[in-house]
């Protein structure tokens, strides 16, 4: 397999797999994550911006809580609502046409509950292949009966 090494193209190794960071850093190059799982990539579009020109973090916020809400689905196996949101770090700005990638992962679960992490890395545009973490959170979400009311997390879940 050919790897291509200019300065803009992704490196690609002899078994065909694209690195996750070819490019020179423009801003801190970081790695995805290997201990949570891609739920949900978006592109933030003009109507989502903020007088400033950048994304309203209130987007990324309802959009980290569809990525939050994914895995703990498979345990709750029903209804659940978002109870907490115990965390939230924008770390970098989020620009119209960065393709963004949302990780979650489960760190704990109690008898109605689930907390969960989420991490948002962003490609920018103009440099596919370069990744900036833009926003990083923990959120709680609540196993809930038909009435709304908690209900234990089934045992056989996961």
């Amino acid at each position: 397999m050919s790897t291509e090494t200019g300065p803009r193209g992704p490196s690609v190794t002899p078994s065909g797999a694209i690195s996750s960071n070819p490019l020179p850093a423009g801003g801190p190059r970081v790695p995805l994550p290997t201990d949570k799982e891609l739920v949900l990539k978006v592109v933030p579009m003009p109507a989502d911006c903020n007088a400033n020109g950048d994304i309203f973090g209130g987007w990324v916020m309802a959009q980290v809580d569809v990525a939050g809400s994914i895995v703990p689905a498979r345990y709750t196996q029903g209804r659940m609502a978002t109870v907490a949101v115990n965390e939230f770090i924008f770390k970098q700005p989020v620009r119209v046409g960065d393709i963004l990638s949302f990780f979650a992962g489960v760190t704990r679960i109690g008898r109605t509950s689930i907390t969960v992490s989420v991490e948002v890395y962003a490609e920018r545009y103009t440099t596919q292949g370069q990744y900036v973490k833009v926003t990083e959170a923990t959120l709680t979400y609540v196993a809930i009966d038909a009435e709304g009311r908690p209900r234990p997390i089934p045992q056989t879940a996961g």
